[in-house]
């Protein structure tokens, strides 16, 4: 059975992403690339080795929704009691972005893909990580998505640099992917859009922003 993870994880991830690393993680769906958000050479690393198109947007990773909360200040007070109510959780929310933060993950656009994961068990010291991840699925673009480190691509792990990334091992992970959701327009009138349907339903989602707006 894979041992948990632990502070000394923590810190090789912190010192790697620090230093301009590229990280292969667990997340509470699937095995994920990460990389600093602000670091251009490791952002366009990162899609290299996955090859993904240059045209597509990464969500930002945090690692609590207290620190998601922190950095997404232009929010309203809709918009946090909806994170509130959705997170952590297996759920990539799309929010405005009009100051165009993370500019880098979100190519610019005044949309911003947001992750927090729900960290338990194996996965919860990573809950500790202060900085925000720019992340996404670690495969090869358009290919299936890995829900143990062995079934990472081999092309993926061949593209991480020994002494610089650094590989996470949470074991074996549910594997399906976040669901995704767009609260885009949610600050005028609580519209909102499931574009993907994962491991939280779309009728789960409904139930969920209904609390939070009678709350």
């Amino acid at each position: 059975m894979t041992a948990p993870l632990g502070a000394d994880d923590v810190a090789r991830l912190d010192r790697s992403l620090a230093a301009g690393g590229v990280a292969l993680i667990p997340t509470d769906t699937v095995y994920g690339l990460a990389c600093d958000p602000d670091s251009r050479e490791a952002v366009q690393r990162l899609y290299e080795i996955k090859g993904r198109p240059a045209d597509r947007p990464a969500a930002v990773m945090f690692g609590s929704l207290d620190s998601a909360l922190a950095a997404l200040d232009w929010l309203s007070q809709g918009e946090r009691s909806a994170l509130r109510a959705l997170l952590p959780g297996p759920v990539t929310v799309l929010l405005a972005n009009p100051q165009q933060r993370f500019p880098l993950a979100c190519l610019g656009a005044s949309t911003i893909g947001v992750r927090v994961p729900a960290l338990s068990g194996r996965l919860a010291a990573l809950g500790a990580l202060a900085r925000p991840l720019m992340q996404t699925s670690a495969n090869i673009s358009g290919e299936a998505e890995a829900k143990t480190l062995a079934e990472v691509d081999s092309r993926v792990r061949a593209g991480l640099r020994p002494g610089l990334d650094v590989e996470l091992d949470g074991g074996e992970l549910p594997g399906v992917p976040s669901t995704v959701l767009d609260l885009t327009a949610y600050g005028s009138g609580g519209r909102f859009h499931v574009v993907r349907e994962g491991p939280v339903s779309a009728a789960e989602v409904a139930r969920l922003l209904a609390s939070a707006r009678s709350s």
